[in-house]
């Protein structure tokens, strides 16, 4: 028999019942949370263990009670429950997620119900899950129909059935004596899984439970994992004999507790709980009560309307969810989700449009008000909560005497006033395209510097002038307009720009004119491109597409810095990148860097400006590299001129569209007629990233001579070699162990051993006394008979079988002096990646903690490319180089950081440092904390720690590396003078 709905209960529901709002270092989750319970006429006691507390939070209403309870951190779950739970006084409690929307009117019904039963421990009904997106929500069925009354007298047969049809109670309606008695009773440091597990068990074995045929929640889905812990499911499913003998443990405590189980001993009732949990895993493997499914999308443009629905082609009918009155309840919730913005993918996907909503809030020269409401009306579109650009669009239409149409705007704004909602300039400056922006920004000149910066030009024959080659190949006037309307809102003039269209001619022009229109075809583009570069009067040159958009100070910047440019023939600039979905990413480029220009030429090849006397001469663009026009004639100044006259200005010219990361076969075939050029018959494969990998082909297999360090380390020694011997596929190599002077009988043994067992391949070399790393080094190398060294640290283990494949792949190329390793540690995290000179107020490495497959900045982490300096956990450089540059430094960098210097003196001598993450090596990649070494360093490469040119002077010179620096203006005073 089905329990009682009814109930002659007169108190009042904050007398009965305590919601415990549960968060966590969420706080726009926490504050819509307090604004959808803020009217519920109960208690709502907030558990916060944030790092800090959320202002105003017990103002929000007189029934909140907010704890902020930091001591319980994210891993305290269990004490700050059990917390929550001692500090209920009401017969009644829920706990909810900041997150999630437990129904009131559920609420109410479950505490009724369980009122009028007090047999019953718990009760709710059945779940919706959600997605937010930047303007709509995607609703999933969750719950499937289950037997909906757990009645059965016996405690073990409620069990057994619930878990059977599992649907997750922790947010049910429950009896607070009961949940205080199973909180009592859990040990302390239980699992989050078994913590779940323990508590379903527990609450049926004590009571009955009721789930209510009525919408009772409706729950965010965890995207990027599963909406349920798999922890759960391992747990209960793995046979191995530690999880087996972890189950028996949980069933043997569970046996031990008082509750309705009854007829069996504590053996028997052991049994029973294990075979609950065998029920629960075959219900979560078969998903007989859980299942995930979308079934409609509800989308929120308009704000003179609702939501509308659209509905999926399946749909569950028998859910209780179809009824006018759970609709309007969910358009409640819909309110709150988009006028305060919380979801990390929702954020993610307003980050483009809010983006878009500011450009198009702009107003310029040219404008009418018809123009100026058609941006709005397209703005508002983009997101009607959006309360600043609604005020906008108000005002615009008062202006235009539409007041019937303002107060249907009006009104939606004092919707949005009853809540909290986000200011969208605020929300989008702690978004990474706000900081992009304020950071473009902060580089605008003032009309006084741009006044100093035209007359400064004046006095210097007007400055340099830039020919702008503007392709507009898919006939886009719209896009065209952006272009100019950029160009015309900087105060730079001295540009010429020549726009080669495939559309009708939109005016008669000649080359005379500052805007030229030519046209052209598919066919004949580049060879049009090559004529006017032949006829420009511009010293400069480049090539840009219809939508790019020119920062405002980009041609100010280099018309200042190109002016006294001998010998320069091509310039990289900086760039803004605009992604398909409208958000914006910085492209801060290094130096020249020949390694990283060959292996990413999607990102490093574009938008060079080139000396026009330089294009000219190596025979303008190639018409059979049309997918590649920029990076062949790049490759083709290399072979006319060696690396001599390729610069970079760290300076963002273009805000363009992000180039698609992937393969490109014009781009491959020019690389392999480049390398034949340089006398390498290589191979090159497009890799994933969209970059290229270029195995050059080496004829010779030259002897490796692998150096290691031994003094007092036999357990790091020992596992270091264990990985060469093993994994190591290049046999013409040798092992030379350079022992200083070690006193551990044990290792000295060891090492007599290993060389009285090498058969020749490994040697000692022992030091008569203790001498600093360099000179032991020194020594050993002195000894070796490989034409390359590898200097390899003794706690590194090798990853990868061809690693010195790889390494010889790079080091027997001519230019190059010094060849590193991408350094990862045991948990599977980059430890080391190059080093960056200045970094951290020293020397580090970017990336460290990244995961080791991640891309990185620029796609750093997973291309060859040039550095400064490598780590010498393992370094590979030619035998003849290293004794050329006088090996390490023994008087300045004894014990650290002679690595670095050899990378730095190798440079100096003009060859090239690459690092390649095609060698892994297992390290931990700490660097020496030595001031004094790094202050030696500094002292004498001055000038590589003002800039390394690895790096950018853009980027920020703490943390990781990579990232955005401060956004700060041009200082054109001194570049003035």
């Amino acid at each position: 028999m089905q329990g009682n709905y009814g109930s002659e209960n007169t108190r009042s529901l904050s007398e009965l019942f305590t919601v415990v709002l549960i968060t966590h270092n969420r706080p726009a989750f926490l504050r819509r949370a307090l604004q959808f319970y803020r009217t519920l006429p109960c208690k709502i006691l907030v558990l916060d263990s944030s790092a800090i507390a959320l202002d105003g939070a017990a103002a929000v209403a007189d029934t909140i009670d907010y704890r902020h309870l930091p001591q319980f951190g994210y891993w305290g779950i269990q004490a700050k429950l059990v917390y929550g739970v001692e500090q209920v006084t009401t017969p009644y409690m829920v706990f909810a997620s900041d997150d999630d929307f437990l129904l009131h009117g559920a609420l109410t019904e479950s505490v009724n119900f369980l009122e009028a039963n007090p047999d019953y421990g718990m009760c709710h009904g059945y779940c919706l899950m959600y997605l937010t997106h930047a303007t709509y929500v995607q609703y999933y069925r969750r719950d499937k129909k289950v037997h909906e009354d757990y009645n059965a007298e016996r405690g073990q047969d409620r069990v057994i059935d619930y878990m059977s049809q599992y649907i997750p109670p922790f947010y049910a309606v429950q009896r607070t004596s009961l949940l205080r008695d199973w909180y009592d009773a859990m040990p302390e440091g239980t699992s989050f899984q078994w913590q779940e597990i323990g508590h379903v068990y527990y609450m049926l074995a004590r009571a009955k439970a009721r789930i209510l045929p009525t919408p009772y929640v409706v729950r965010e889905v965890n995207y990027g994992s599963s909406d349920h812990n798999t922890e759960i499911m391992t747990t209960l499913s793995f046979k191995d004999a530690r999880s087996v003998a972890e189950r028996e443990r949980f069933a043997g405590f569970l046996a031990s507790l008082p509750t309705g189980v009854s007829g069996l001993d504590e053996q028997q009732t052991a049994q029973v709980a294990l075979q609950s949990f065998a029920a629960l895993a075959e219900s979560l493997t078969t998903r007989n009560a859980l299942t995930i499914e979308p079934i409609f999308e509800s989308y929120w443009k308009d704000p003179t309307v609702g939501p509308k629905r659209v509905f999926g082609a399946d749909q569950y009918v028998e859910m209780p969810f179809y009824n006018s009155t759970f609709f309007e309840q969910l358009m409640q919730c819909e309110f709150l989700l988009h006028a305060m913005p919380a979801g990390r993918l929702q954020l993610e996907e307003m980050e483009g449009a809010l983006l878009k909503q500011e450009t198009l809030q702009r107003t310029y020269s040219n404008d009418t008000p018809e123009t100026i409401q058609n941006r709005l009306l397209e703005a508002v579109q983009m997101g009607a909560f959006n309360r600043r650009v609604v005020q906008k669009l108000v005002q615009q239409l008062l202006d235009m005497d539409e007041a019937a149409d303002a107060q249907v705007l009006t009104d939606w704004i004092q919707r949005l006033d009853s809540l909290p909602t986000f200011d969208s300039r605020q929300l989008l400056d702690t978004m990474p395209s706000g900081r992009v922006r304020n950071w473009l920004q902060a580089r605008q000149p003032n009309d006084t510097a741009v006044r100093k910066i035209n007359q400064h030009l004046a006095a210097n024959e007007g400055g340099p002038q830039f020919g702008i080659l503007l392709l507009d190949l898919d006939a886009d006037m719209d896009k065209l307009q952006v272009t100019l309307d950029s160009l015309m809102e900087s105060a730079f003039r001295a540009f010429k720009v020549v726009v080669f269209t495939t559309g009708d001619l939109p005016a008669v022009t000649t080359a005379q004119n500052t805007l030229h229109f030519v046209k052209v075809t598919p066919a004949n583009y580049v060879d049009r491109l090559n004529q006017i570069a032949r006829q420009s009067t511009s010293d400069w040159l480049l090539l840009a597409e219809a939508g790019d958009e020119f920062t405002a100070a980009g041609f100010l910047r280099a018309s200042i810095e190109l002016q006294n440019a001998e010998g320069c023939r091509a310039v990289a600039m900086d760039e803004i990148h605009r992604k398909a979905n409208g958000t914006l990413v910085d492209v801060f480029r290094p130096a020249f860097n020949l390694d990283l220009l060959q292996s990413m030429p999607a990102l490093i090849a574009r938008h060079w400006l080139i000396r026009r006397e330089a294009l000219v001469e190596v025979g303008g663009f190639a018409r059979e590299f049309t997918s590649a026009l920029e990076f062949d004639l790049l490759l083709r100044l290399i072979e006319a001129g060696g690396l001599a006259g390729l610069a970079h200005l760290a300076e963002p010219l273009l805000i363009t569209a992000a180039p698609e990361l992937a393969p490109n076969e014009h781009e491959r075939q020019t690389l392999v007629r480049h390398l034949a050029t340089r006398g390498y018959q290589a191979q090159v494969s497009g890799e994933a990233s969209g970059g290229y990998r270029i195995d050059y082909r080496h004829v010779g297999r030259p002897k490796v001579s692998i150096v290691i360090h031994s003094q007092d380390n036999l357990e790091h020694l020992q596992r270091g070699l264990v990985s060469v011997l093993q994994r190591t596929r290049y046999q013409n190599n040798e092992i030379v162990i350079a022992d200083n002077h070690s006193q551990s009988a044990e290792l000295l043994a060891w090492l007599d051993s290993l060389e009285q067992n090498g058969r020749g391949r490994i040697r000692l070399v022992k030091a008569a006394q203790r001498l600093s790393t360099s000179a032991l080094i020194n020594l050993a190398v002195e000894q070796a008979q490989g034409e390359y060294l590898v200097l390899l640290a003794a706690d590194a283990e090798v990853v990868n079988a061809n690693w010195i494949e790889a390494l010889l792949n790079q080091a027997q190329r001519p230019e190059v002096g010094v060849v590193g390793a991408k350094l990862v540690d045991r948990e599977g995290n980059v430890s080391g990646a190059g080093l960056v000179l200045g970094l951290n107020g020293g020397i580090a490495s970017p990336f460290t903690g990244e995961k080791k497959d991640a891309p990185g900045y620029m796609r750093r982490l997973v291309v060859e490319q040039n550095y400064s300096a490598v780590s010498g956990a393992c370094l590979m450089i030619r035998k003849e180089v290293f004794d050329a540059l006088g090996g390490l430094d023994r008087e300045h960098f004894d014990e650290v950081y002679a690595d670095v210097d050899l990378c730095l003196k190798a440079a100096d001598a003009g060859l090239l440092t690459v690092w390649t993450p095609q060698v892994q090596i297992a390290h931990p990649g700490t660097l020496p904390n030595d001031p004094h070494a790094v202050a030696a360093l500094r002292d004498k490469w001055q000038a590589r720690f003002a800039h390394d040119e690895a790096y950018n002077q853009n980027l920020a010179l703490t943390g990781k590396g990579f990232t955005l620096g401060e956004a700060c203006s041009v200082n054109w005073a001194q570049l003035l003078a």
